[in-house]
């Protein structure tokens, strides 16, 4: 039986925090699945892509009005491990130059396991980096190939270590749900993974992207994917197992040991503010009350030439509707295992009603919410049907 929460005393909202993302769009090679904004250019000018981000951390440092603590820093992309170790210091160092940052800041950039990129940790380490995050994906080498990795699963298991060597905090990435695999597979694999955990664990199922090769192999029925109740067992085989050694599921596809969940993902979850910086890079920031919507041009060189022209590559702002900020607070922050808080959410409505009680109540009575006055809170069942829920619940 859900534990339901009594008093608005005994609930703590956390503060979102504030963060920075920096999106490095370059790749070794385009993963089949990936509908990322990232792009294949072997011939990158890492100085002038340098003095580009830092250029654009400048701009919105002298635009924003009033600035908030910095409480992570996020390198993504992309690949970022692609970057010379400068660049990330010269990106660590604007941010320091213009923001207050938190003491116990979250700098993390994540990292592709091959060899050559993993040999460049420990710059990246005297850099600033205090978090990495690998894009392991899968241990076992023939699931790697299918995904289109350039790395083997021995690389992988060294990457892990030298993270350790190197960064207080790390965290990999593995996919599940593919095509063929069994629970009995996936409960081999993942209690393998896990013993090599070094705190936090994203575990994602594969999805279908529109745009991607696997979307072309799926369209033509050369490419099936597990079942609905397939998908459920395998999420229920990685949440329990997960359990088992010691790891929460905070957060839909995230688990973490207590105190290790990812303080940036964190802020967008929470639904704090946070700056976009790099091509495609969105952000929201709030100024005067009010909340806006940032997006920067996807193409690089396009990005790139802007940057270096007016000194960002972003498209107009757009504020967004009292509606749109409630309807966003919700979309982020019932897929935490946290509640969120009800006040919060009628301050970003702005007095609209924005909630649909018939279909909530509903949702409560089916075991999917957990609801007080003081918040909304998704329980295990509701988080798995969260898209069902959203589509329900906001008016």
């Amino acid at each position: 039986m859900v534990q339901r929460l009594k008093t608005l005393e005994s609930v703590a909202f956390p503060a979102p925090g504030f963060g920075i993302y920096v999106h490095w769009p370059f790749c070794l090679a385009k993963c089949p699945y990936c509908d990322f904004n990232s792009h294949v250019q072997d011939d990158v000018d890492h100085a002038r892509w340098r003095g580009a981000l830092v250029r654009e951390i400048a701009h919105y440092a002298e635009t924003l009005p009033h600035k908030q603590t910095v409480t992570s820093i996020f390198f993504g992309g992309g690949t970022p491990s692609l970057m010379v170790p400068e660049t990330v210091a010269a990106v660590i160092a604007t941010v320091r130059a213009h923001f207050p940052v938190a003491e116990d800041v979250e700098i993390t950039l994540e990292a592709n396991p091959t060899s050559t990129e993993a040999a460049r940790f420990k710059g990246y380490a005297e850099a600033g980096v205090s978090r990495v995050s690998l894009g392991v994906q899968s241990l076992r080498d023939v699931e790697l190939k299918f995904l289109g990795r350039q790395h083997s699963a021995k690389e992988a298991l060294a990457a892990l270590d030298l993270a350790r060597q190197h960064f207080t905090r790390s965290s990999f990435d593995l996919i599940y749900a593919r095509p063929g695999q069994t629970v009995a597979d996936w409960r081999a694999e993942l209690a393998e993974a896990l013993s090599y955990a070094g705190g936090h664990l994203s575990l994602y199922q594969l999805t279908i992207e529109k745009g991607t090769p696997f979307y072309t192999l799926y369209q033509r029925g050369e490419m099936p994917i597990p079942s609905d109740d397939e998908a459920a067992a395998l999420y229920e085989e990685t949440r329990d197992q997960a359990a088992k050694h010691g790891y929460d599921a905070y957060e839909v596809s995230n688990y973490a040991r207590a105190g290790e969940e990812s303080r940036h993902n964190l802020v967008y979850w929470r639904y704090g503010d946070y700056l976009g910086i790099g091509p495609g890079a969105h952000g929201r920031i709030t100024i005067d009350g009010k909340k806006y919507a940032t997006r920067a041009h996807r193409a690089p060189q396009i990005w790139l030439e802007r940057v270096e022209k007016h000194g960002h590559g972003a498209h107009e702002d757009t504020q967004l509707s009292c509606e749109d900020r409630a309807a966003e607070m919700l979309l982020m922050g019932l897929r935490l295992a946290e509640p969120l808080s009800l006040t919060r959410l009628e301050t970003a409505a702005g007095g609209a009603e924005v909630l649909n009680w018939q279909e909530i109540r509903k949702a409560e009575a089916a075991g999917w919410l957990t609801v007080t006055e003081a918040a909304l809170q998704t329980t295990e069942a509701g988080r798995l049907r969260l898209e069902y829920l959203l589509s329900h619940i906001i008016l």
